[in-house]
């Protein structure tokens, strides 16, 4: 009998298995006793490996599974650099669920990059290291810019649900990054870039190092990148809110505004209303605003200010990394292994600065905050409101996480009963802490303060009170000034800025601890082949903590205000997998085998689910695979789902009721279910306080959401069917297709305000409308959102593989690949009531994501000797989108009389399709170095101007490339 020996063996990607603890203790003599016999025996070199699908470990590396894999010569062919939008580049991935384009984004989750399979939300895709979980946020998104991409050997994207092997979140996939392990040597990388309009550079700077012997192996590396933000202001197509074609009624000098009756809603700069209601900005250049005759009437033009002058088109993210990871053979049969992976993450956003409305607190502030009548810079002489954006100070956002994270254990192989059997025991601690430092928001109290009685001293310096009474530490504030002068109570006043502005400071930390063990071997050998078992037992605990600074939690701030998360859960897990041979060598089926895995899940929260799948495989003959998969999968809630402290948030929403976009302009239900809700001409106020131009507008209210400790799992059911077919008569060549269909039941979800408006007013159910509440001015003012478990998800769809090379051939070698993910359709019901209608997402913006019916990746691939080149094209199918309010005629508007089941009649936006193409050429110099020079978009393609929004804070969709990215890439190894 011959044992297989760990030694010699490279196990790649070996994933964790788990054994219950009673089996353990029992097979304990029988693997003292093995390990002793063994070394006598002579080890056999044919060693079996898990792959990403399958707990028991085989030689055969073909699985009834869907598994994409990026190997790292691949990966070194693209010109992206971090894990994340390697990954991102995979057709079945959705859009990013937080874009580097989405400025306006707030909370725990801003600054990292997520994964979404199948456009089903990241906290479905279950994110492994070598087959370990990833540490994830209280919101269960687990973030890959923490993973330098300098570790990274291969990517395997399962895109099948995996709950029976995996547990929770791994509904839509499973993406394993697999390390490199075992190397020899010293490599060292540096990349350097940016984009054609010379903005956007981007450094990376890496090393890896190691040593392998005859019984063990130590890899150390270090990384380090630095990426440069994008201002919006620095392209055509991001320089204005509405996009390139209406630049105008965003365009002018921001200011200061004051009036004495009330606020009027009117989002304009530095204007003044007189006794008889007319419109007046301060001059440009003056310095004084104590003097009615220093200002003129206002230009609805030229006297708005341009937010996107200030904000960040891409954030700025800067990561360092160190990981290691070593094994050493105890003996032939019994190995230790440990890893550990150490990151720092900055990534900074910036948005203009706050746009101060002084009435718009009264719903969290009790103080006054108008301009004072014996204000030294109210020429009104009597209090009044007015509206102010700190242009000065722009906002930012510094999100830093810190990732650390240990995996270690023994791992070895023994024989039973003539028969190898491999066992493992292991646990993985990951913890990350992060800091979220907040810049550009007022103190309220201290805005009340400067917003009183004040004069100017002697030295001209504006102080509170009065010359008689001067308030100590205080500094007056003239809202009025604009940013070009410096006189007194300017906002370019340092001082009044530390006076005004208060930094906050978030903490955040999350952990994640798992205990496993694991056995697999073979049962039985039939005539078919091995019976395969693989059985565990695996202890896991989750926790979170996310405190918002407290002056947030006051909410005396001009920040968004939220409460503390706290809280955790674990659970114990028990699994098991068969698989099982059917014919081998006969007729009509070179090979028939299904395989089985079960899993139970006991949480300390909701309690128990099990939860299984099938997979078939079918090789008729040698050609061809015949592959189907069944399963069933769970989301269990997360920190935040269960224990989520109340937040306040500005919604993007659609109000029905608005005269110019709403469904009442074309639905007469609509229109009279409205009419005892708003006044005649009702329009929906946007951000900023004026109108909105179009469906989808930022609220110009917080709105509060919160969790819910009741919520119980979501379930799923995921099925697929497919082929693979390799030609022996086309050598080379390879056809995949796999039909895929995942349900999500009992969804945990939060509705949105514009489904809750939809609700009662479209479909007239008289429940929602007791669920916001309106101002007397008909705008919507209140409306809180619990999570709930209601309605489903469903989406179905092929993904196409194909792929040749072309033998030796005199001009060098040739492959070719090119993979499509088509979404035949991808549904949402957000509720349980019968009487609302599907929504239908696919080809659609819906809810600030890009639904592409189909993504298609395309890639050449060419080397000749020491040189080569790739070529990339990566197709985006084309989108819809309401129509956004029209300034140009109706153009845009390209298709008025759609018509969707869940609307209605409803004006609509077709835009096409959208191609990037990326190119690379290296050298393999003779001093062992490879030199690689690229340009991704190398067409500096640009996408279609999307009022919707998705994926970004601009008109402009967040997954599309912003211009020209030229690369270069010099790895030198020893």
């Amino acid at each position: 009998m011959n044992h297989r020996s760990l030694r010699p063996a490279a196990r790649y990607g070996v994933l964790p298995s788990a054994i219950a603890a009673a089996l353990v203790s029992a097979l304990v003599p029988a693997i003292a006793g093995a390990q002793e016999a063994d070394a006598s025996k002579n080890p056999t070199t044919l060693d079996r490996i898990e792959v990403t699908g399958s707990r028991i470990r085989q030689a055969n590396l073909e699985t009834s599974q869907p598994v994409v894999t990026m190997s790292r010569a691949e990966i070194q062919k693209q010109g992206f650099t971090s894990v994340a939008d390697i990954v991102q580049n995979i057709t079945a991935t959705g859009s990013p669920a937080i874009s580097r384009a989405d400025a306006l984004a707030s909370g725990e989750d801003v600054g990292g990059q997520y994964v979404d399979l199948r456009n089903l939300g990241p906290q479905r895709t279950l994110v492994l290291i070598d087959g370990k979980r990833m540490g994830i946020s209280s919101s269960g998104y687990s973030d890959l810019a923490s993973i330098p991409s300098s570790i990274v050997e291969r990517i395997e994207v399962l895109t099948d649900g995996a709950s029976a092997l995996y547990g929770s979140d791994a509904i839509a996939g499973v993406v394993n990054i697999i390390t490199r392990k075992r190397f020899d040597g010293l490599e060292g990388s540096a990349y350097i870039g940016q984009y054609g309009q010379g903005d956007g550079n981007k450094e990376v700077y890496n090393f890896v190092i190691g040593q392998t012997g005859e019984r063990g192996s130590v890899t150390l590396g270090a990384e380090y990148s630095k990426e440069d933000p994008v201002f919006a202001r620095d392209r055509a197509f991001t320089r204005y809110p509405n996009g390139r074609a209406h630049p105008t009624p965003d365009l002018g000098g921001p200011g200061g505004s004051v009036r004495s009756n009330g606020w009027s809603g009117i989002n304009q700069w530095g204007t003044l209303f007189d006794a008889d209601g007319n419109a007046w900005t301060a001059n440009r250049g003056t310095t004084d605003t104590s003097k009615l005759s220093n200002f003129h009437p206002t230009d609805g033009l030229t006297d708005q200010a341009n937010a996107n002058e200030q904000m960040y088109l891409s954030t700025g993210l800067e990561r360092r990394s160190v990981f290691a990871n070593a094994e050493f053979d105890i003996t032939d049969n019994l190995r230790a292994k440990a890893d550990v992976l150490y990151t720092d993450r900055e990534a900074t956003q910036q948005i203009a600065g706050y746009p101060f409305r002084s009435t718009g607190f009264s719903d969290r502030y009790a103080g006054d905050l108008r301009l004072k009548a014996d204000s030294a810079f109210n020429p009104l002489g009597e209090d009044a409101d007015f509206y102010r954006r700190g242009w000065e100070v722009p906002r930012q956002t510094k999100s830093e996480l810190t990732t650390y994270r240990f995996s270690g254990g023994l791992e070895g192989s023994f024989e039973l009963a003539g028969r190898t059997w491999d066992w493992d025991a292991g646990y993985l601690y990951n913890q990350n802490k992060g800091v979220k430092t907040g810049t550009g928001n007022l103190f309220l109290p201290n805005a009340e303060k400067a917003l009183g009685p004040s004069f100017i001293d002697a030295n001209g310096v504006a102080r509170c009170g009065t010359a008689a009474a001067p308030i100590a530490g205080c500094l007056a504030w003239n809202p009025l000034l604009g940013p070009d002068v410096n006189g007194p109570g300017s906002l370019n006043n340092k001082d009044l800025q530390k006076f005004l502005y208060l930094p906050t400071h978030d903490t955040s930390t999350t952990k994640t601890e798992v205990y496993s063990l694991n056995l697999s071997g073979t049962l039985a050998t039939l005539p078919a082949g091995d019976l395969g078992l693989a059985v565990g037992y695996e202890h896991r605990k989750e926790s979170a903590h996310y405190s918002p600074d407290a002056l947030l939690q006051s909410g005396l701030s001009t920040d968004l205000a939220g409460s503390e998360t706290q809280g955790g859960y674990s659970l114990d897990e028990f699994y098991a997998e068969l698989a099982v041979p059917v014919l081998s060598d006969v007729a009509f089926a070179k090979e028939l085998s299904f395989n089985i895995a079960g899993r139970y899940s006991d949480y300390n929260t909701f309690g128990d689910t099990t939860n299984g799948k099938f997979s078939l495989k079918w090789k008729p003959f040698d050609d061809l695979l015949i592959r189907g998969t069944y399963a069933t999968g769970f989301r269990a809630p997360t920190v935040a789902d269960l224990y989520g402290g109340i937040s306040e948030s500005f919604d993007n929403y659609t109000d029905p009721c608005d005269s110019l976009f709403g469904s009442a302009v074309r639905n007469p239900q609509v229109a009279a279910r409205c009419v005892s809700a708003v006044p005649a001409n009702f329009r929906q106020v946007a951000s900023g306080g004026k109108p909105a131009t179009g469906p989808n507008a930022q609220s110009d209210n917080p709105f509060l959401s919160g969790s819910n400790s009741q919520l119980t799992p979501e379930t799923s059911k995921s099925t697929s069917i497919g082929f693979v077919y390799s030609p022996s008569w086309f050598g080379g060549f390879d056809i995949g297709l796999d039909w895929w269909k995942i349900k999500i039941e009992d969804v945990i979800a939060a509705e949105t305000v514009t489904s809750i408006l939809n609700n009662c007013y479209v479909l007239g159910i008289n429940s929602a409308c007791n669920r916001f509440v309106r101002g007397d001015d008909g705008q919507v003012v209140g409306v809180t959102r619990n999570l709930i478990n209601a309605g489903y998800q469903e989406t179905a769809g092929y993904d196409l593989n194909l792929s040749y090379r072309l033998a030796d051939t005199r001009f060098g070698n040739f492959s070719f690949n090119w993979k499509t993910t088509y979404v035949d359709y991808l549904e949402y019901k957000r509720d349980n009531e019968s009487t609302t209608p599907v929504e239908q997402r696919t080809g659609w913006v819906a809810d600030g994501l890009s639904n592409f019916r189909v993504r298609s990746n395309f890639n050449a691939d060419w080397s000749w000797g020491d040189f080569g080149a790739s070529w990339g094209i990566r197709y985006y199918g084309g989108l819809k989108e309401e129509c956004a309010y029209d300034l140009d005629g109706g153009k845009e508007c390209n298709n008025p009389n759609y018509r969707s089941s869940y609307k209605g009649a409803v004006p609509v936006r077709e835009v096409g399709s959208n191609t990037f193409h990326d190119l690379q050429v290296r050298y393999n110099t003779p001093w062992n170095a490879t030199v690689a020079i690229g340009a991704n978009n190398v067409f500096d393609h640009v996408g279609q101007t999307m009022f919707s929004q998705p994926n970004s804070s601009f008109s402009y969709n967040g997954s599309f490339d912003i211009g020209r990215f030229v690369y270069m890439k010099y790895t030198q190894r020893f």
